[in-house]
């Protein structure tokens, strides 16, 4: 009989939650004034802390009717701010009660009532606004949707100490794009809120503080700006190293440091500036010790990793701060069993969130080992360092996937490394695998990494190349995205390096022509640099030449007329003479360029261009044209024997090429010179 009775209780307790929740509702709509004032704030004494009672109240329809009573001239000022407050306190429940009231059109309402002149007022809408805004559901456009919004925030911050706190911490949630930074710099931000960072209030201060870490992020405009502004006759810089000081709250530190880095990064402060080095760099570095809270550790990583990014510099006084190589290998054992938190709160929410310590290590250990070689060599010495980010290759968490692969190629740009650890560990298998299945964001940095790993000297490049990933690269350089398809060929141009004739077969085959074409006239200049590589490298070796040059010899000089005659880069135009160069070293192949005297023209204009580079790329072409085998090897076809280099001899002079080259040997450029002469002692042989 129990189960009977369970179902009808939970009915019957339900429909008196509902019916309590309801005589709210019900009250709000009382022709009484004081009664609707008084039922008010019944529900607000109701809903503290109950989200029950909230999402209750949300679902009868309380919301509309409350923005209403807010928004009506003829309510009193005190039913609307306790309007306000009740409104507030519903935001505060569950992300869908904040969506809920979005979609009642809150925001408008609010902003629309901080036009009343009335303090208390303005500060309970700005409250509930700041609660709704720092939500993740929340649209942070809805706060840039109407022009006039930003400069009325901006001339509420003098009214109190309340709408400074809750107007800077509104701008410091919803400045998430450059369009943002723009739009709160171009009124007055910085001017603005500067002279809050020695309000008396602590909150103030630390929320005009993050609002000065968003609006520096990747701006040079906003980090040039700030670096100039002197508070209280103190230069901003100096008033961020005070709040760096470790008698000042942790946040507080983090968040300065922050504010430095990006100004830094941005190129405002010099990189060897005494507030980077002694000052922001240290304070990051203290953070990433075991005695801070696990998200401070993971900012104070992920921070310094930013700032010394492009600085080997910064990388090595980093690498031998407070221990920090061997500091960041905690990260990874983290919380242990032995762990002192006794906060069982604390140490559940640290056991859910211990992947994010994972990731900023190797973000830090990438960028602590992006240049120098001792620095690598430490890293991949620290205990069990490749088997960790083996580990991390595999891991669920694609952030921790990600920073993982980050670490992997940072180190893999080491010859040393390439040679030992990452032969030893064999990290081309976790690696191969992550490139069958990843989003784009993890595939460019793990094809890039790729890339390293299949250069000539590296031991993996045999077994990457037997476990079929020739097709796999072939697949990339399809790809929508102009990084893929870079690595794609760029692992290929290295793979053809040096290779088997089957390799290089392997690869023609698999690409295609029709794609390989395709390339040649990608809109991405590198992707062209580097494709003109790969063919570069497959034309090499006579025998390859020869045999390409039969099978596809028509297409490629109509790929490289093509290049030659547009509008491009002297990089991709010298590296497209190499090309040229290297087929005229062939046996068979140079006959083919010897009956294109349209190409023969190409090069003749190159070898007087007034760009060196060209003039001596140019230069190689004719040197190969007209080079006498029989001065360097047995004659190995009719092709090659004397009567055939004196025939291409012949019909260069007859075209104007040794008028050029007598003139190149009076060339500035002493390898022009030099080139110059060694073609025209093939004349006099």
């Amino acid at each position: 009989m129990a189960c009977l009775l369970e179902a009808p209780l939970r009915i019957s307790v339900l429909s008196e939650v509902t019916a309590t929740s309801r005589h709210y509702v019900d009250r709000l709509f009382d022709p009484d004034p004081q009664k609707v004032l008084q039922g008010v704030i019944d529900m607000k004494n109701a809903v503290i802390g109950n989200n029950k009672q909230k999402a209750n109240l949300i679902v009868l329809g309380a919301v509309p009717r409350l923005l209403y009573l807010l928004q009506q001239s003829s309510s009193s000022l005190e039913l609307r701010t306790e309007c306000a407050v009740v409104l507030g306190s519903l935001a505060m429940g569950t992300e869908n009660n904040i969506k809920s009231l979005v979609d009642c059109h809150i925001i408008p309402a609010l902003l629309q009532g901080l036009l009343c002149p009335d303090l208390i007022f303005i500060e309970a809408c700005l409250r509930c606004l700041r609660t709704v805004f720092i939500s993740p559901v929340t649209p942070v456009q809805l706060l840039y949707t109407d022009p006039t919004v930003i400069p009325h925030l901006m001339s509420l911050l003098s009214r109190s100490q309340r709408t400074q706190e809750y107007i800077t911490q509104i701008f410091s949630h919803c400045c998430k794009t450059p369009e943002h930074q723009t739009v709160l710099f171009n009124h007055g931000a910085i001017q603005n809120i500067a002279p809050l960072l020695t309000s008396p209030s602590y909150k103030v201060r630390m929320q005009a503080l993050k609002c000065f870490s968003v609006l520096a992020y990747e701006n040079t405009q906003v980090s040039m700006t700030l670096v100039n502004v002197l508070v209280d006759g103190e230069l901003l810089s100096q008033v961020f190293v005070r709040m760096m000081q470790r008698d000042q709250p942790i946040e507080m530190q983090l968040t300065a440091a922050k504010c430095l880095t990006y100004m830094c990064r941005a190129g405002a402060i010099r990189t060897d500036d005494s507030c980077v080095v002694l000052k922001t760099l240290p304070c990051l570095v203290r953070m990433c010790s075991k005695e801070h809270l696990l998200e401070e550790r993971v900012e104070g990583a992920e921070t310094l990793a930013y700032l010394m990014e492009p600085d080997v510099e910064l990388q090595r006084i980093a690498s031998t701060t407070d221990h920090l190589v061997a500091m960041l290998a905690d990260y990874f054992k983290y919380p242990s069993s032995v762990s002192a938190i006794t906060d069982i709160k604390r140490l559940d929410h640290d056991l859910k969130h211990a992947h994010e310590l994972r990731q900023a290590a190797f973000k830090l250990y990438a960028s602590l080992g992006s240049n120098d070689e001792d620095i690598r060599k430490k890293i991949t010495e620290t205990e069990n360092m490749m088997d960790r980010i083996v580990s991390g290759l595999s891991e669920s968490s694609i952030k921790v996937r990600l920073a993982a692969v980050r670490c992997l190629h940072s180190l893999s740009r080491s010859v040393q490394q390439l040679r030992t650890s990452f032969h030893d560990h064999a990290v081309w298998k976790p690696l191969m695998k992550l490139l069958q299945n990843a989003p784009d964001e993890v595939l460019v940095m793990a094809s890039s990494t790729l890339c390293n790993l299949l250069l000539e000297f590296s031991p993996s490049k045999e077994p990457i190349l037997e476990s079929g990933v020739i097709e796999l690269l072939c697949t990339l350089t399809q790809s929508d995205s102009p990084a893929l398809r870079v690595n794609g060929i760029w692992a290929l141009m290295n793979m053809a390096f040096q290779a088997d004739q089957k390799v290089k077969v392997e690869i023609v085959r698999c690409l295609g022509t029709e794609q390989l074409f395709r390339l040649l006239s990608d809109p991405d200049s590198n992707v062209l640099m580097k494709t003109l590589g790969l063919l570069r490298n497959l034309l090499s070796t006579r025998p390859h030449i020869d045999q390409i040059m039969s099978s596809h010899g028509k297409q490629i000089l109509q790929a490289v007329t093509l290049i030659l005659e547009a509008e491009h880069s002297v990089e991709v135009k010298e590296q497209t003479l190499c090309i040229l160069a290297n087929i005229a070293d062939g046996n068979t192949a140079k006959e083919i360029l010897m009956t294109n005297d349209d190409m023969l023209q190409k090069i003749k204009y190159y070898m007087g261009h007034s760009n060196v580079k060209l003039q001596l790329a140019a230069t190689f072409c004719i040197s190969n044209l007209i080079w006498n085998e029989e001065d360097v090897q047995a004659v190995v076809s009719s092709d090659c024997s004397p009567k055939g280099s004196q025939e291409r001899q012949d019909k260069l002079r007859e075209m104007g090429f040794v008028d050029i080259l007598h003139k190149l040997t009076q060339a500035s450029d002493p390898n022009l010179c030099d080139r110059a002469k060694t073609a025209m002692q093939q004349y006099l042989a």
